[in-house]
């Protein structure tokens, strides 16, 4: 398993298509949610990724505070099926945060938009409940965050 982050800019043309594609696949496709992928965020993200056997298993983008939100973000975090439950989605979001910490040393506080399904995995990583659940794309969802400079 290798191990990659970049800033959008220093992404390869080949790097952001089997990005994008994974996130279709996974976000459009598999979750049967026929919304809009792309947004303004990309290039303004890094963009951690693993890979296995020439292929994208695992990715997340981490986004600067005051972009989105007034804290840093994790978002658009995906795990492939048959990597699943085999502790990669936890070494992402722990390597997501580590990212962050380096990146914004003065941020204490990570945000994440969850679904709701995945509340306790994301328990598990640090991160607590911040809101009601709602719906985000016709998915339920709820606002977890972490500290994460304990």
């Amino acid at each position: 398993m290798r191990w990659t982050s970049k800033k959008f800019d220093a992404l390869s043309i080949n790097e952001l298509y089997e990005i994008m594609k994974l996130r279709v696949d996974v976000f459009v496709v598999e979750q049967d949610c026929p919304y809009p992928e792309l947004d303004d965020y990309d290039q303004e993200a890094i963009h951690l990724y693993a890979v296995d056997d020439e292929k994208i298993v695992s990715y997340s983008r981490i986004i600067a505070p005051s972009v989105k939100y007034n804290q840093a973000s994790i978002g658009r975090v995906i795990t492939l099926p048959p990597y699943r439950r085999d502790g990669l989605g936890t070494e992402l979001i722990n390597r997501s945060i580590e990212i962050a910490r380096e990146e914004w040393p003065e941020n204490d506080y990570i945000k994440i938009q969850a679904q709701a399904h995945l509340q306790r995995f994301y328990e598990n990583c640090g991160f607590v409940v911040m809101s009601e659940e709602y719906l985000e794309d016709n998915i339920p969802h709820i606002d977890m965050i972490a500290n994460i400079n304990l």
